[in-house]
């Protein structure tokens, strides 16, 4: 039986595969529709062809790119402006617009943390995509981009406190020192074994080939032996955006 269509929205190629590859991989092998909006890097950069590679092995489609700069990165977009400068308007019509075509059940995007880098671009795709969600349904606003269609829920990915010490403390996932946003296991409504995928999962995270090489995470993941990528890379977290924060966990997602 197939899951649920999926439209995952990340801030940076290579987002997709850590925060969310799994469950993407997941509803892909199951024969649901899932793609991936990605708000930084523009078509015909290297990360933009690491990105279609990695959607491939993940069974997303083609790349949906808003085509906006990287906050620290110019180059990843020549011309174009930084996503934290857009007017948001502007924005959330473009996702709006995506959400409508795709018509997708469930959204999945960064937390309001921004994940645990706290990186602005996440942070701003955060509330873009929370206000997209919300605005696709309204028939009126942005009739330009196509006939309202309303997402059956929407879903933060995250990590909880206790898997960040699981993981000793984060050290993995971020550099020493670098401030570090989890949440209370609590807020968890759905934590997904991935463990079915998490070869495919990392294949489209080591398809991020520039990260590899530079030593951000995807570089970082491959560095680990097998067994200790497989551990860190087997779960993933989600929030059910307007849920309860004291939710019963489940372990897929649903509409």
């Amino acid at each position: 039986m197939s899951l649920p269509s999926l439209l995952a929205v990340f801030a940076h190629p290579d987002d997709e595969s850590l925060a969310a590859g799994g469950v993407l991989a997941q509803h892909a092998a199951s024969g649901a529709r899932t793609a991936v909006v990605t708000a930084t890097w523009a078509e015909g950069t290297w990360r933009a062809t690491e990105l279609a590679e990695a959607l491939r092995i993940l069974g997303a489609g083609e790349p949906r790119l808003l085509g906006y700069a990287d906050a620290k990165v110019p180059e990843s977009a020549p011309g174009r402006p930084r996503f934290c400068d857009v007017p948001l308007d502007e924005a959330v019509g473009q996702l709006v617009a995506h959400i409508r075509e795709f018509r997708p059940e469930i959204v999945v995007t960064h937390d309001a943390y921004g994940n645990l880098s706290g990186h602005p671009d996440h942070v701003h795709t955060h509330r873009v995509t929370v206000l997209a969600v919300q605005a696709a349904g309204w028939g009126r606003l942005y009739p330009e981009a196509g006939a309202a269609w309303q997402p059956g829920a929407l879903y933060l990915a995250t990590h909880p406190e206790s898997a960040v010490r699981a993981l000793g403390g984060g050290d993995i996932l971020l550099r020493p020192g670098r401030a570090m946003y989890s949440v209370p296991d609590a807020w968890i409504t759905a934590a997904v074994d991935v463990g079915p995928w998490v070869r495919r999962k990392v294949a489209a995270v080591l398809a991020h080939r520039s990260e590899v090489k530079r030593g951000a995470l995807p570089g970082r993941l491959a560095a680990l032996p097998p067994p200790e990528r497989a551990r860190v890379m087997a779960t993933e977290w989600y929030i059910r955006y307007g849920a309860p924060l004291q939710a019963v966990p489940l372990t897929e997602l649903a509409p």
